[in-house]
């Protein structure tokens, strides 16, 4: 028997789809000699400290870092059923066929569970990048072995335990640390999570720190014999006035070179410098889910999690190919199917046939390279014919967006005439440029959409003139302009910034090595992290802009650039898509350590500023912070487990007179009439009471009467004692009833006491 193990049950449907007279089970589908089954995600988890070892219950810096011997995992729980299936099944094939997502956590998360049960039969790999039946059918027809993907699981086994020990341990030390001071709360800490909260709250600190810088640029107008265009003074390099940036910030400077223009009648300029250069721009690439997000966020507003999740949809529909690529090339043998993808475009739209018929099928794009791809290519539209009607608007949006990138490869390229010149006058330069289109080409895809427009002075066409000849001056103007400060993220180009992390390093020489490195995140990852981000309190949505939270701020003042820089999570990310090429894992982990060390030392000695209006602990001194228990809160003290106070939550503030009133009645004692031992009152949120100190052999209870326990024995069976209860029909009223459910003794209350009979 055949075994494939699908990442989850949609892909499961398919593979049973392509193998065709599928009969549906328990967790499985059997199709004659092959049976598919699935995961649901990630069936194993990564184990947490206190499964390590029972002493990582309680947090303390002493224990730390954390770095197991031997990594765990475990089941989770709502998976145990599925599991189960698996297990068994995997017992009973002859062949396993991995069938994870074409992905580095696709490979693993099939991989660990063939591992974890100690498989040793064969495996291979099956890579489904799109659900038609046709590209299943291809894939099933050219399975690979599972041993040509080792170095894909052991890069996601690296990020996944590098993330743990980043994550478990710098989180202990600094909410540890923040908790000293003062701070409430958990202190999340990521690997990937923190460098890129960081970013937000940089750019927010640029926006708030800028000041603008007013300067003045001089536009002049020329009429050539062919045409009137426009240029800008060129300011010489010792002119007064210019700043660092070369703009010039004193008015007068420009007004007395427009005077000057102004004085001549008929003065004329000369064409000084003509530079024409024909420049070819290639189709655009189809679209990675990166350059998806990004384009769908500039264009239509849509957050990251909204594009995976749209993208998704249409795979399972059989529409798109696997979402989840980082990959923007196409493998040759996807030729096959232009023709057909194209005859289910024509039908998308009137526009749609139009640019249909202008494509020509037998161009090659630099997209079509076999060197490019690994387990998944670019995103385009599949075989199957979409309605576009019976697709929701976000739908309709992506996929159209996901076939024009695709019709573009079948469009020449766009060629323009780039050209710059340059007038001389009275002693000084004017520039001007412009572009002259001679070819539209793939760009008439998009001469409708705002989005794709290029500068809007590369859009300015000039006309024909060549050095040597004159131009007349028309007029001049003086514009006003003020620098901006720095755009706040949005959740598109705050993904786009992950991805083209090189950008953002602290140290600059990283820039060339990190260029060609795949940012920090992976594809499907990238934008679950920006909303655990803003889930865990860091950054806030305000009109589409990502806003840095107080306690993001917190944290940026107290952690050190190692962690809040890129720098270092991008050297592993190339590490990792190393690892992914076959480089060994012991590298790594090795750094790992290192960093981790160097990450715990500087957290211990990192100075944190008490929190505004700190708790104190009455007995040792030490900040309160305020802590949840069973939906209720409670102020413990940061010295635990040296000092155990704890004060009652009255509020949000802690109730130091309640506390004093427990601690009152918890030193009053009596005698058990059970067992003999002390009785201790104790104040509980519904009351007060007696009980045994030695609650686990003793279950002794009594209610408490004026600041004794009340030990009334039962009259009628004399087997237990009467404890008070509050009456549910008259507020204010009280009686008694025996503590022996079976007896059904109840008498009336007065002055506190029970009223016996005859008394």
């Amino acid at each position: 028997m055949r075994l494939f193990i699908a990442e989850k049950p949609s892909l499961g449907r398919a593979i049973a789809s392509g193998l065709g007279n599928g009969k549906s089970g328990d967790g499985q589908i059997v199709c004659g000699g092959d049976v598919v089954t699935w995961c649901f995600g990630h069936i194993l988890t990564q184990a947490e400290p206190e499964e390590y070892d029972e002493k990582y219950k309680s947090w303390r810096m002493e224990d730390l870092p954390i770095i197991p011997s031997e990594w765990k995992l475990k089941v989770s729980a709502p998976a145990k059923k599925q599991f189960g299936v698996i297990k068994t099944l995997v017992k009973e094939a002859d062949e396993i066929v991995n069938a994870g997502d074409p992905d580095r956590e696709g490979q693993l998360l099939v991989d660990e569970v063939l591992e974890y049960l100690g498989n040793k039969k064969p495996v291979k790999r099956i890579l489904l990048n799109a659900l038609d039946e046709k590209s299943v059918k291809d894939a099933l027809a050219d399975l690979r072995d599972n041993r040509e993907f080792v170095g894909l699981k052991n890069s996601a086994l690296a990020r996944s335990r590098a993330d743990w020990l980043i994550g478990m341990n710098l989180t202990r030390a600094y909410t540890i640390k923040m908790r000293e001071a003062g701070h409430a709360g958990l202190v999340s800490i990521g690997r990937v999570q923190t460098p890129t909260m960081a970013l937000v709250v940089r750019r927010e600190e640029e926006i708030k720190n800028f000041k603008p810088v007013t300067h003045y640029v001089l536009q002049v107008n020329w009429r050539h014999a062919n045409g009137i265009f426009s240029s800008v003074w060129q300011p010489k390099e010792d002119t007064v006035g210019l700043d660092d940036e070369n703009r010039l910030l004193d008015r007068n400077v420009a007004e007395g070179i427009l005077q000057k223009l102004q004085f001549i009648q008929n003065l004329a300029g000369t064409i000084s410098k003509l530079e024409q250069q024909e420049k070819k721009e290639q189709p655009r690439l189809p679209y990675s889910l990166s350059s998806l997000q990004i384009d769908a966020g500039k264009k239509y507003g849509l957050s990251p999690q909204q594009v995976l999740d749209t993208m998704q949809s249409l795979y399972e529909k059989k529409l798109t190919t696997y979402p989840r690529s980082d990959c923007e090339y196409l493998p040759e043998n996807q030729m096959a199917d232009i023709e057909i993808i194209f005859d289910n475009l024509k039908n998308l739209s009137e526009d749609f046939s139009s640019m249909i018929g202008k494509a020509d099928p037998s161009l090659r794009s630099r997209a079509w390279n076999d060197k490019k791809i690994s387990a998944h290519h670019a995103i385009i539209p599949t075989r199957e014919k979409a309605n576009l009607s019976a697709l929701s608007d976000m739908e309709q949006k992506l996929y159209l967006m996901v076939a024009t990138a695709y019709l573009a490869q079948f469009y020449p390229a766009h060629i323009y005439l780039a050209t710059k010149i340059e007038v001389s006058c009275e002693n000084e330069k004017f520039a001007a440029k412009g572009k002259t289109v001679k070819v539209m080409g793939w760009r008439s895809l998009y001469s409708s959409d705002p989005g794709e427009r290029e500068g809007e002075d590369e859009q300015k066409s000039l006309p024909e003139m060549s050095e040597g000849e004159n131009a007349l001056y028309m007029e001049g103007n003086i514009l006003d302009r003020e620098t901006k400060p720095p755009t706040r993220f949005t959740s598109s180009s705050l993904l786009e910034a992950m991805k083209k992390i090189y950008k953002h390093v602290k140290d600059k020489s990283l820039q060339p090595l990190l260029k060609e490195c795949q940012g920090i995140g992976t594809e499907a990852t990238r934008a679950g992290i920006i909303e655990t981000i803003q889930k865990r309190g860091f950054l806030v949505l305000e009109k589409k802009h990502l806003v840095p939270c107080e306690k993001a701020y917190q944290l940026y003042k107290v952690l050190s650039d190692d962690i809040l820089y890129p720098d270092t999570t991008a050297l592993w990310e190339k590490e990792l898509d190393a690892i992914r090429d076959g480089a060994p894992m012991g590298t790594f982990f090795g750094k790992q350590q290192d960093f981790l060390d160097s990450f715990l030392r500087q957290a211990q000695v990192v100075k944190i500023p008490e929190a505004q209006d700190v708790v104190k602990c009455p007995k040792c001194g030490k900040p309160m912070v305020r802590r949840e228990w069973k939906k209720s809160f409670f102020w413990g003290c940061t010295g635990y487990p040296d000092c155990k106070t704890t004060v009652p939550d009255k509020k949000g503030k802690p109730d130091f007179a309640e506390a004093k009133a427990r601690a009152d009645a918890a030193s009053k004692t009596a005698i058990c009439p059970k067992c003999g031992k002390q009785l201790r009152m104790i104040r509980g949120r519904n009351g007060t009471f007696w009980a045994c100190e030695d609650r686990e052999h003793c279950s002794a209870i009594f209610s408490d009467c004026n600041g004794e326990p009340a030990i009334f024995q039962c009259p009628t069976c004399g087997k237990d004692y009467l404890h008070r209860w509050a009456s549910k029909k008259k507020k204010g009223e009280f009686y008694w009833a025996c503590g022996d459910r079976n007896c059904k003794t109840f008498l009336l209350d007065k002055g506190g006491k029970p009223v016996f009979p005859n008394s």
